[in-house]
């Protein structure tokens, strides 16, 4: 069975070797960068297993190796080192020769991955599943970008160790960005259990008159915006905003349709992904992988449908969650 802890390894081993190829450029912060990063990808059972014993110093050293990160990021000493002429022109003279062909390989990985989640399950091998049922996405998704990188050295008829190359300068331009997507996907849960959805309620209390329905539909409208800008992620802001305005009372007070909230809230929360530089893996990274001169292009780009749309949403919910 490929079980999702094959998959970390791999990820340690990328970025192990990403800090090695760093180390001898003799770029000490990117090196250790890579290698503190990879360390919980390595060791991530054996931590959860000590913690799960009562021994507290192996959950302790990652913290303090997530603020070393944190630490390495503001020194501002991260980032890729400009390509020569040579390489660049070497990799404009291979994209006119392939085409579209390039494109194939990166394309194939959504198709490759729907199609093993949903078949997935009468896949196996010696009466086992091939895939690990605990984690069928991640596992889907790890298997087709792995028959993807076939595909692609097939049709560039790269060296695999071209793979390692330029999967360590991809990883060197995304620098500290690559990170953001990780920590802020654990950031909702982190404040549902710290009850900021409570206090958010009762400061919303304190400032709208929560008998007016369409007053408490902009609170979480606007909400639901304002936190995912604040944390880059409109899955850690919605359990927030549903659990101090939401469920309280825009469903229970009001009334209104919880489906149909949750639907149409969380693409408004979208939104504000659309505005924000924490949302680094859609506003950033495109940014660096098309080398554009302006970091925030991206951004600049998508505000003229971000207002439109979130106006357009707010009007959806008034008309249709209290029908």
């Amino acid at each position: 069975m490929l079980r999702i802890e094959y998959l970390y390894a791999l990820i340690a081993a990328l970025l192990a070797c990403t800090a090695l190829f760093n180390l001898r450029e003799r770029r000490f912060a990117m090196a250790a960068f890579w290698v503190i990063l990879a360390a919980p990808f390595a060791l991530g059972d054996t931590i959860l297993a000590a913690a799960r014993d009562g021994l507290a110093w192996p959950s302790q050293a990652a913290g303090i190796g997530v603020i070393a990160l944190g630490l390495l990021a503001a020194g501002g000493r991260l980032g890729s080192e400009p390509d020569t002429a040579e390489a660049a022109a070497e990799r404009r003279a291979a994209a006119r020769r392939l085409g579209n062909r390039l494109f194939w390989p990166a394309l194939s990985i959504p198709v490759l991955t729907l199609a093993l989640f949903f078949g997935g399950g009468h896949l196996g091998w010696n009466g086992r599943p091939l895939l690990d049922p605990k984690a069928l996405t991640l596992s889907a998704l790890a298997l087709a970008s792995l028959i993807a990188l076939g595909a692609a050295l097939r049709v560039t008829r790269a060296p695999p160790l071209q793979a390692l190359g330029e999967g360590r300068r991809l990883v060197d331009a995304l620098g500290w960005a690559i990170l953001l997507p990780m920590v802020l996907a654990t950031l909702g849960g982190v404040f549902a259990a710290t009850g900021v959805g409570e206090a958010v309620a009762e400061l919303i209390g304190m400032v709208i008159p929560t008998g007016n329905r369409i007053a408490c539909l902009l609170a979480f409208a606007f909400g639901m915006v304002f936190f995912t800008v604040i944390m880059g992620n409109a899955f850690a802001a919605f359990p927030v905003m549903m659990a101090g305005i939401g469920l309280p009372l825009l469903i229970r007070q009001h009334g209104a349709d919880p489906a149909l909230l949750g639907a149409v809230g969380m693409l408004t929360g979208y939104c504000g992904t659309l505005l924000t530089p924490m949302a680094a893996n859609f506003n950033i990274v495109p940014a660096v992988l098309l080398e554009l001169p302006d970091q925030h292009a991206v951004i600049r780009a998508q505000i003229g449908t971000a207002l439109p749309l979130l106006a357009f949403n707010i009007a959806l919910m008034a008309w249709l969650v209290f029908r």
